[in-house]
């Protein structure tokens, strides 16, 4: 028999049978539509990553347990889709639920067309959708959405429609569920007791940023002594040795000035002429 489709509201849920699913994102591309790509999270019980290993995206692209993970994008029929499959049965009982999310690359969710989550069960080949939900942006200015989410509910899962945008993009998103990102750094182990950890969320083609130059040493601060060959301070007397000048603001000794022939003043600054 086929199991029927279960188009959803926002904020609507089903039960689940299937113990494998597979979430399908899919949407027209075409000029302006930014690319897509789908991304999970594996929560425990607090709502929360239990380390950077739950975070599964483009640039770790699966779980180390082998049962969540994200397939490579593929065109059918005129869509792109970008698809996580998860073994629902075979989780580790920490896990309470997994956050299905998809985040926009070069501009906002406002530009991309028809864009829906199909879910399937993963064990079945050709079958239809279990569940089908249409995301639409809230505001416009969305760069990652929360799809969906399979959760637990006594000994069955069920999947949830969400659909929660977020403008600060996979770096927000991914920060409310405990990953500590920090872009441009390579993804850090995250502590025993589930604290902070670090990802990269930026663009997976995005080169690192270029090294910065080392900083000059800073010159003597102003109105104290200087060290070395330096010039005399500010407003201090002048060492013996030598036949250093004298400093600013003391008296000058009358052989020691003599008027320059081909001193001119300066042109005045445009910035001091009227206009």
């Amino acid at each position: 028999m086929t199991a029927m489709t279960h188009a959803m509201l926002k904020g609507s849920n089903v039960p689940l049978d299937a113990t494998a699913v597979r979430a399908v994102l899919r949407w027209t591309p075409g000029a302006g539509v930014p690319d897509v790509d789908a991304s999970a999270l594996l929560l425990g019980p607090d709502a929360r990553v239990r380390s950077d290993e739950d975070f599964v995206f483009y640039n770790q692209p699966r779980h180390p347990s082998g049962l969540v993970r994200r397939l490579s994008k593929k065109r059918v029929a005129g869509h792109l889709t970008d698809t996580v499959e998860a073994d629902l049965s075979a989780l580790e009982p920490s896990v309470d639920q997994v956050v299905l999310a998809a985040s926009s690359d070069g501009d906002t969710f406002q530009h991309v067309r028809d864009l829906r989550i199909l879910l399937y069960d993963a064990a079945v080949s050709d079958a239809e959708p279990l569940a089908v939900f249409d995301v639409q942006a809230e505001t416009g200015a969305e760069t990652a959405i929360i799809c969906g989410e399979l959760y637990r509910r006594g000994e069955g899962w069920k999947f949830r429609a969400v659909g929660q945008g977020y403008p600060t993009g996979l770096v927000g998103l991914a920060t409310d569920f405990g990953i500590s990102v920090d872009e441009g750094e390579s993804i850090g182990g995250g502590s025993a007791d589930g604290g902070a950890t670090t990802a990269v969320v930026g663009s997976p083609t995005t080169p690192a940023p270029p090294a910065q130059p080392p900083r000059p040493t800073a010159e003597p601060a102003y109105g104290y002594p200087q060290s070395g060959t330096s010039r005399p301070a500010y407003g201090y007397p002048q060492p013996a040795s030598g036949p250093a000048r004298q400093g600013y603001g003391y008296p000058q000794s009358a052989a020691a000035f003599v008027p320059d022939p081909d001193f001119r003043l300066p042109p005045m600054g445009p910035q001091f002429a009227r206009p």
